[in-house]
Formats: C-alpha cells, structure tokens, sequence
C-alpha cells in the first residue's frame, strides 16, 4: 500500500551518510536520486522506499510532531540490529527494543530512535507465540 515515505532534512551529505550506512545493513541501496535534492533507498524499484530530500518549498525541514515511519523486519534479532546500527550511527534513542506493550513476549515487537534531522523511525515485526 505505501510507495515511498520521503524525509526532510537541511543537511543533505549528513541524511545521506546516515542513511547509506543504516540501509546497508538491510541489503537496501540507493535507487534514484538527484544531486543536492533528494535520495530514495529500497531493497528492489518495485518495493516502497525512503527518501530523504531538502523541502520543495525551499523553508527549513522540520520534524513532524506524531510522524513516524516504520520499517518492517522479519525477526527480533533484524530489529535490534537495525536499532544498534542506528544508535552506533549517532540516532537519538526513542524506546529500546522489545514488545509492546512491555509485559507481552509475543505480538508486536519494535525499537524506536530518531535520525540526525530528529524524524522518528522504528524498526518492527511481528512475533508469533
């Protein structure tokens, strides 16, 4: 259902070293781009993506208060290796890695942190008991 989630930013070569190195890790590689303007990563062109791009508008990017985008893993171990890459990458924690709600040990599992812009992402999969 989503194509693309696309994220300012007002640091283009920092955005996209972060997000080089974090979608790295995934097997998930840059798939279009446009110097100085915008970077879309994804694992295939036929799969949704995530892009970082500079505001149309030409204004500051800001971070969107209630916005998140999610990013699908297939197990536990992928969302916290996704999670540390991220801190290791300099993101701001948001929620560590585990289930919730924190008391469940199956369902929705998921680790939460901001990127160098402050947009806030989370890694997630779901658990089967």
């Amino acid at each position: 259902m989503i194509g693309y989630v696309t994220l300012g930013t007002n640091d283009m070569p920092r955005a996209v070293a972060f997000y080089d190195a974090l979608f790295d890790s995934i097997g998930a590689g840059r798939f279009m781009e446009e110097e100085n303007y915008f970077v879309a990563w994804a694992t295939s062109p036929e799969q949704p993506s995530v892009a970082v791009s500079v505001p149309f508008d030409k204004q500051p990017a800001t971070v969107g208060n209630g916005t998140m985008v999610a990013l699908y893993m297939q197990s536990p171990e992928q969302v916290d290796a996704l999670y540390k890459k991220a801190i290791e990458l300099g993101a701001a924690d948001e929620g560590k890695p585990g289930f919730r709600p924190e008391d469940a040990n199956t369902g929705f599992y998921a680790g939460y942190f901001r990127d160098l812009d402050g947009n806030k992402l989370n890694a997630f999969c779901m658990v089967e008991g």
